[in-house]
Formats: structure tokens, C-alpha cells, sequence
């Protein structure tokens, strides 16, 4: 069975990687600072223009059962893609394929069944996380 290659990550992480990317979009061989595969859990990617600029602007903005997908193995490319589900998220970083793509090695649906220890792996991770967030707020609130 071959494991997942992705790593959880902050929003703090997801900007770092962001900012890396627009700091050296113009360099003709570009070296970013972290290589890998991430995933933000409950944010997506937007993008719109800032005023009387012509360059489209990424932001990353809040939002629930939600996941951005970054890809930057090769050292020199951020790719980055929203998803609704974390299994369809973890699809495209290993296979560079989405769900309603038709490959002839391998369906989304035998993946996902191939799969399917690795994500119940990490959505438990993100079932820990926030169960502590939440106890975290409680104990906040009553103080």
C-alpha cells in the first residue's frame, strides 16, 4: 500500500508558500523555499485585481469544508487548486488528475478505495485539531 505524500499546514504556512511564489515570479528559474505536496484545511483561494493594477492578486480566504491543494515538489512551480473534500484534494496531489478526469491506469474510485486508510488518517487528524480548537474556545469563554 503506498502512502500519501501530503502534509497538513497552517494558513501562516499556506501565505509563506504564497509569498515565496510572488517574490520570485519573475525570476527565470525560480527556486522556492519549500518543496512538497500541502493541504489548508477550510480555506480557498480567490483572486481579483487590486485597484489601477493590472496583475491579479491571490488571497486566501476563509471558508468551511473547504481545502487548497498546493503543489510544489518540482522546486520551481506552486500549483494550487480549491477543493470540497479532502479525499478529491489528495487525488490530485498524487495523481495530478481531477475526479472527473478519465485516465486509463486508474478511476478516482479505485484510488479513493486504494486509498482510503491514508485519508481516514488524516481526517482524524483534522477531527483532533478541531475538537482541541473547540475545547480551547470553551475554556476561553468561561474564564
Amino acid at each position: 500500500m503506498t502512502q500519501i505524500d501530503a502534509t497538513l499546514i497552517s494558513v501562516e504556512e499556506a501565505k509563506a508558500l504564497l509569498k515565496d511564489r510572488s517574490d520570485q515570479i519573475n525570476e527565470r528559474f525560480p527556486q522556492l523555499k519549500r518543496q512538497g505536496k500541502y493541504i489548508l484545511p477550510d480555506y480557498r483561494l480567490t483572486r481579483k485585481r487590486e485597484a489601477f493594477k493590472i496583475r491579479k492578486h491571490t488571497f486566501l480566504q476563509r471558508h468551511a469544508r473547504s481545502y487548497v491543494a498546493f503543489d510544489s515538489e518540482n522546486g520551481q512551480t506552486l500549483w494550487m487548486h480549491n477543493f470540497s473534500s479532502l479525499t478529491e484534494a489528495l487525488f490530485w496531489l498524487d495523481t495530478g488528475l481531477k475526479p472527473g478526469d478519465t485516465d486509463s491506469s486508474s478511476s478516482y474510485k479505485q484510488w479513493k478505495a486504494k486509498h482510503e486508510e491514508d485519508i481516514n488518517g488524516l481526517k482524524d487528524i483534522l477531527r483532533e485539531r478541531s475538537r482541541k480548537r473547540k475545547a480551547a474556545k470553551e475554556k476561553a469563554e468561561s474564564k
